[in-house]
């Protein structure tokens, strides 16, 4: 449904999109991470067709973004992280206007008026003037307009930004139903939201990808080892050896901690990490020594954010792609 090739993006002698390239089949909701500056709205804005680049090729739906603009643009339902909204109108006013410079008319615009009000949930106050709505009701009615003429790509930029509690949950509703008939795009900085509702993250830094891939399979693929963090009243020298008789650890330190007792961190490369508790557990008993305190830590998609948006994506290497689709390329290439 949408295809980038090499994308890059020069403000002078800044780079805000660097030979960026990856493709979004159609259905299904994807995320789009990267810390501030990483190019992440610079990207949307290019794939949108509201900003230009300085290389490479978008593609919507086969119709290129700069060639064929006017086909690819239908495609494409576009949420700015500041909604474009006329506040001396009502939502009903400014839903006609948008419909009407989409080429909607008559009963179709009406039906897709009424339609896109049922789906955002704006029936109350689609005849109050959005000066005085709720920032919550304000994004609805920039979601509202981005589905007028129903595209087949719905791109939304930070879309709970500055939202209440309440409210985001009711956006994320609309997200999830939204991903049941469209291909949705979405950014957001909030990682526990794109953990819960997308199928594929997308995550760039420095204007580069550096992962691609389903959450799942960035945890199982990305994620530095399992971890164990305990606190025993062996002394650090003799929990430090307690530790070492131990397989599988492939990092660990132990300190002592003013009270006397000593806190170690220990990792694994066992996919298991309730079999390494056992063992630490088991040395720990047979030498006589107490454990005060054992949490058995795993890395989540915070943790990979900043593995991968900490180092320098130059020196990255390839990204993390699709398992699946990679593992596909190399089949078909052999």
């Amino acid at each position: 449904m949408i295809e980038i090739e090499h994308l890059t993006k020069r403000y002078g002698e800044h780079t805000a999109v660097s030979d960026l390239s990856f493709t979004v089949e159609s259905g299904g909701i994807y995320g789009f991470l990267g810390p501030n500056g990483a190019g992440k709205s610079t990207t949307m804005n290019i794939m949108t067709g509201c900003l230009s680049a300085t290389e490479g090729r978008v593609k919507i739906g086969g119709y290129d973004v700069f060639e064929q603009p006017d086909k690819a643009k239908r495609l494409i339902g576009y949420l700015p992280e500041q909604p474009p909204l006329y506040m001396s109108e009502t939502p009903e006013e400014y839903l006609r206007f948008v419909g009407e410079a989409k080429g909607l008319r008559g009963a179709e615009l009406a039906g897709q008026i009424e339609e896109v009000i049922r789906q955002t949930r704006l029936t109350e106050v689609r005849r109050r003037r959005i000066s005085a709505l709720s920032k919550g009701y304000k994004q609805r009615v920039g979601i509202a307009q981005a589905l007028l003429g129903n595209p087949a790509v719905i791109i939304l930029d930070e879309p709970t930004v500055g939202l209440d509690p309440i409210q985001i949950i009711e956006i994320r509703d609309l997200i999830k139903e939204l991903g049941r008939s469209h291909t949705v795009i979405f950014s957001s900085h909030i990682l526990s939201e794109v953990q819960a509702l997308c199928d594929q993250i997308i995550m760039i830094a420095k204007g580069k990808l550096v992962a691609f891939d389903r959450p799942e399979n960035l945890e199982k693929h990305l994620l530095s080892p399992n971890e164990i963090i305990l606190t025993t009243d062996a002394p650090a020298d003799e929990a430090l050896v307690l530790l070492n008789g131990i397989d599988h650890i492939t990092d660990l330190s132990v300190k002592e901690e003013s009270d006397g007792f000593a806190t170690a961190h220990i990792k694994t490369d066992l996919s298991d990490v309730y079999t390494l508790s056992r063992a630490v557990f088991s040395a720990f008993a047979a030498a006589g020594k107490v454990l005060l305190e054992m949490t058995v830590k795993k890395a989540n998609l915070e943790d990979i954010f900043l593995e991968l948006t900490d180092s320098d994506p130059a020196e990255a290497g390839e990204p993390v792609k699709d398992a699946e689709n990679t593992e596909e390329s190399e089949a078909a290439e052999e």
